[in-house]
């Protein structure tokens, strides 16, 4: 029976804000669709598109930036490249010259109002994110594919299940925990070199290595962004940004000219708890804060937790005086691993298993990784992973206004802190003497998931997102 195959690089991408499962992935079906057109010979012949979306993406899709995703999607750019300064422009002119550039070379008609349509009473039963995309052509026939966004900007089109069949064979095909702790007891190889062993079945160690490092730059970068950057973010909630203030009242004055000086600067304010403590809640709030204001971030494992991996991450470079690539990619390649378990064994889509799915998997892969790179034993770094998890149970997804931004920024500045006490208990415990197994924290969520009311799951219809009275704008 074939079994899923997650590489690093499906866990960590480089994209564009607020969300993976409502920005990331309706792009990348987008693209899909144009894709298609193009290969089947049809492209030029396209007369008009519409774009139906469904669900928790109807509900939340304005935002979480689902239209202009896929308007930018079907023009043929690509969030890992596009310039996050003009998405604004470029949808701006698609609206006010009502036409789209499919693939960037095929110019169709296109209203914004009448030919994307949100679907809020409607949902499709394989998943809540789901869209379609209608292509209509000159001599009156028409084709049309339906796309799933299920999590992390992964992507699953309906009646396709190449996405979930193995491709490689791995080395170490892993499956759950239990399966992951025996090819570790067998090789006695760290969490993190038996990913670098399964990621050679893709491509070369080197190769590998520099991809997690050109992913590392994307979080530095973002970090380091976020942290100078002031303003309000958009969206109509007024949420000012808070992590540039909180990096200048934290540096007093202390000079620097670059992400490394900028570290520098960091650890010579000493180490007291406390400052510790506020840095690591402003490496969340900086990162969060860019992915709200559609920013370049990358998912971990999706954008509405992209704040907590970088946190802790940042935590272990300036605290634990860890700035070198061998750590860097250790780091990295545990979280991975962590990640797929739970994408395998559950789900990391809030609108399936809300923000436990997303921010409780996120505090899971921090905590596992820093674990491992603080001397951690394979089996503390799954205790460290249960733990965190465990304590991010039920955990609701309620975006007000549904947005990126309440309470979402926050949470991954709680899910950051979390992850590292998660680490502390599992270094200073016996793992032997754990009672709970992290394969029992997985099926536990998915099973807390599927219970869940729907209202909870990324539809901004009931909790926090229903107690704040808002005046926003239609879109």
């Amino acid at each position: 029976m074939a079994q899923e195959q997650i590489s690093i690089f499906d866990m960590f991408k480089i994209g564009i804000g607020p969300s993976s499962s409502h920005t990331l992935g309706p792009w990348r079906a987008a693209q899909r669709f144009v894709e298609l057109l193009n290969n089947k010979g049809t492209l030029e012949r396209v007369r008009e598109v519409k774009i139906l979306l469904y669900g928790s993406l109807a509900k939340t899709g304005v935002g979480h930036g689902t239209d202009i995703a896929v308007l930018l999607g079907l023009s043929g750019d690509d969030p890992v490249t596009f310039d996050v300064q003009q998405v604004m422009p470029k949808v701006a002119h698609i609206k006010a010259a009502k036409e789209i550039v499919l693939g960037g070379h095929k110019k169709v008609a296109f209203s914004y109002e009448e030919d994307l349509l949100f679907l809020f009473a409607e949902s499709l039963p394989f998943h809540p994110n789901a869209l379609t995309f209608q292509a209509f052509f000159e001599d009156g026939t028409a084709h049309s594919e339906t796309y799933y966004s299920i999590g992390g900007g992964f992507v699953q089109q309906e009646n396709d299940n190449k996405s979930v069949l193995s491709e490689v064979d791995m080395r170490f095909p892993v499956e759950n925990a239990q399966e992951l702790m025996v090819w570790c007891m067998k090789t006695g190889l760290k969490i993190s070199e038996l990913v670098l062993e399964n990621e050679c079945a893709w491509r070369g160690e080197e190769e590998t290595k520099a991809g997690v490092l050109d992913i590392f730059t994307a979080i530095k970068d973002c970090v380091y962004r976020g942290c100078h950057t002031a303003g309000v973010l958009p969206g109509g909630l007024n949420v000012e940004r808070r992590a540039a203030k909180m990096n200048n009242r934290l540096l007093k004055e202390r000079s620097y000219t670059d992400y490394d000086t900028w570290i520098t600067a960091i650890r010579e304010g000493g180490r007291d708890f406390g400052y510790i403590l506020d840095w690591v809640s402003c490496f969340a709030l900086a990162v969060n804060e860019e992915n709200a204001s559609f920013g370049r971030v990358v998912t971990a494992p999706t954008n509405g937790a992209a704040g907590v991996i970088p946190a802790v991450l940042q935590y272990f470079i300036t605290f634990h005086d860890a700035y070198n690539d061998k750590q860097i990619i250790q780091f990295i390649a545990t979280a991975s691993e962590i990640g797929s378990i739970f994408k395998k064994g559950a789900t990391i889509s809030a609108a399936m298993g809300g923000c436990q799915a997303e921010i409780g998997v996120s505090s899971a892969m921090a905590a596992g990784a820093l674990t491992e790179c603080l001397g951690g034993s394979q089996r503390q770094v799954l205790m460290a992973a249960e733990i965190a998890m465990e304590h991010h149970l039920g955990l609701t997804c309620d975006p007000i206004g549904g947005l990126v931004q309440i309470p979402c920024i926050e949470r991954n500045t709680m899910g950051a802190i979390k992850a590292i006490t998660a680490a502390q208990l599992a270094l200073k415990s016996n793992p032997d003497k754990a009672k709970v197994s992290l394969d029992a924290v997985v099926s536990t969520m998915w099973e807390t998931a599927q219970d869940m009311n729907v209202k909870y799951k990324e539809t901004a219809d009931g909790g926090l997102a229903i107690k704040v009275p808002l005046s926003l704008p239609e879109c």
